[in-house]
């Protein structure tokens, strides 16, 4: 393979990997690579997260602290953080997302164990990882106004926005302390099926996560139902969050919260979207706006989000949200 990366061989070799089989796998939304390797009937995954765009002690951080907490991270077999070497197990290829595209039959039995799985890591105290806090919400919020509004060529009261994200999560704030591990990213296309694969409720393995933070357990719960890239039928989403209230003894105002947490990721994914269709020159990102901007409009319904759809009310016009948020030439 002629574009591997330089200094590949002599790490494998270093980590007892020598004349590996390197498959490349790809990629697309960051200077993150993955290979699949394999040598003598091993097989593992090989990370390569190069500085300084990237940083793959995070990574490892949070891959020590769930696998210490008997959550199902990748076990690490040898790393090179000033290189951004990192070798990992390889968890297969039974990506949730793709095995359900199989398997749809199988669709309750993976949800359910996923969220299980959510319900486990939210009973372990949080990790030592920083907090989402209102700082943090209102950075990631601000990409729908820094980048959609830009690129649907949307003039619009950005003071306002950040205003009214203030008055519709600041009530949350306080049933987000002690708060739990955030992976931030957990949905199907993040976790791994493992083992033997019969009707998807088996173990499930854990990949992405190295942004994880300390917040609200609603996060991850709203990124798995309300999925960027998969569309989760609204009765299922019910379903499954009736099942984490049953399993999780959540507090009176979680429904309230699911929503306020939804809102805020479908507004930010948007932005994230828009920019990765605009900046990056990556135009299929797009297409996944009206599914996302679908789940939003339902979390702006709920009185908690009150504010922002007054916002919304205000500053998007009828035409773009009826169309979810259609491109404009």
């Amino acid at each position: 393979m002629s574009n591997l990366p330089q200094g590949i061989d002599s790490f494998l070799a270093n980590a007892g990997w020598a004349d590996s089989v390197i498959s490349a796998i790809p990629g697309d939304a960051s200077f993150r690579r993955y290979f699949r390797v394999s040598s003598h009937g091993r097989k593992a995954m090989l990370m390569y997260a190069p500085p300084p765009e990237e940083d793959p002690e995070p990574f490892l951080h949070v891959a020590q602290w769930l696998t210490a907490h008997a959550m199902r991270a990748p076990e690490i077999y040898a790393e090179d953080k000033a290189q951004g070497w990192v070798l990992i197990e390889d968890f297969g290829d039974d990506r949730m997302r793709d095995w359900l595209d199989a398997n749809p039959q199988g669709e309750t039995a993976a949800y359910k164990a996923a969220v299980d799985a959510l319900a486990q890591l939210h009973r372990r105290p949080a990790g030592p990882f920083p907090p989402y806090d209102m700082a943090v919400y209102q950075r990631e919020a601000a990409l729908f106004t820094e980048w959609y509004c830009p690129a649907m060529q949307l003039e619009v009261d950005a003071a306002s926005y950040v205003a009214a994200w203030d008055d519709a999560l600041s009530d949350m704030l306080p049933r987000q302390t002690p708060g739990v591990t955030v992976l931030r990213d957990y949905h199907a296309e993040n976790i791994m099926l493992l083992g033997p694969v019969d009707d998807g409720s088996g173990a499930q393995g854990l990949i992405d996560f190295q942004d994880a933070l300390v917040g609200h357990p609603a996060y991850d719960l709203v990124s798995l139902l309300q999925d960027a890239r998969r569309d989760v039928p609204m009765d299922l989403e019910r379903r499954m969050l009736d099942h984490y209230l049953a399993v999780a003894g959540a507090d009176p105002h979680f429904e309230a919260d699911y929503a306020r947490l939804g809102a805020q990721r479908n507004a930010k994914i948007v932005g994230i979207f828009a920019r990765l269709w605009k900046r990056d020159g990556k135009p299929r990102y797009f297409d996944y706006i009206p599914r996302v901007w679908a789940a939003l409009e339902r979390d702006l319904a709920h009185p908690a989000l009150a504010p922002v759809a007054k916002w919304f009310d205000a500053n998007i016009p009828s035409q773009i949200r009826n169309s979810f948020g259609g491109r404009v030439s």
